[in-house]
Order: structure tokens, then C-alpha cells, then sequence
């Protein structure tokens, strides 16, 4: 029982400087407790965001621009048929 999740690791304190209305909107959508998870959450994602952008480029400088046809089916592997519609629905 005592075994904790690799997902969850040592934490470390750290201090961040954020305008002070965006300090606001998130502890009424979290609570004081839910913001260290909620910001955790945030920066996972947008390193996956960052670690997926660096993937294209890195694809892109080898073997050109992705084309329309590779982007959809991606979508579509990634979030299933309709979801892909939806997100090209979503974007125009």
C-alpha cells in the first residue's frame, strides 16, 4: 500500500509569478488544494504539446510540409473518425 505511482514521484516546491487575474480564475475553478494539481496537469500537457510540435518540425525538415491527407489520418489515429470531423469542423 505504501508503494507510490511512478507517476507521482518527489514534488518540489517551486515559485511562479503569474498576473493576478489568472491567479484568480484558477482557484475558483480549483480550490486552494486542487491548484498544484490542476498547474501540474497544465504543464504536462504543454510539454506533450511542445514534445508533438518538435516531432512535426523534425519530420517536416526531413521529408516536407505535411500534407492535408497525413494530417487527417493522424487525426484520425489519434482521436478516432468522428472526433477528426469534429475537430476539422471545430477549426474552420
Amino acid at each position: 500500500m505504501g508503494m507510490k505511482s511512478p507517476r507521482a514521484g518527489t514534488t518540489e516546491n517551486i515559485s511562479v509569478s503569474m498576473p493576478a487575474e489568472l491567479v484568480s480564475e484558477l482557484r475558483s475553478r480549483t480550490g486552494r488544494r486542487g491548484l498544484s494539481g490542476y498547474i501540474t496537469e497544465a504543464v504536462r500537457h504543454q510539454l506533450a504539446m511542445d514534445g508533438l510540435a518538435e516531432i512535426v518540425a523534425s519530420h517536416e525538415e526531413e521529408h516536407g510540409t505535411l500534407t492535408e491527407q497525413e494530417i487527417e489520418a493522424a487525426r484520425r489515429e489519434l482521436f478516432g473518425e468522428e472526433d477528426a470531423q469534429n475537430v476539422e469542423r471545430g477549426a474552420a
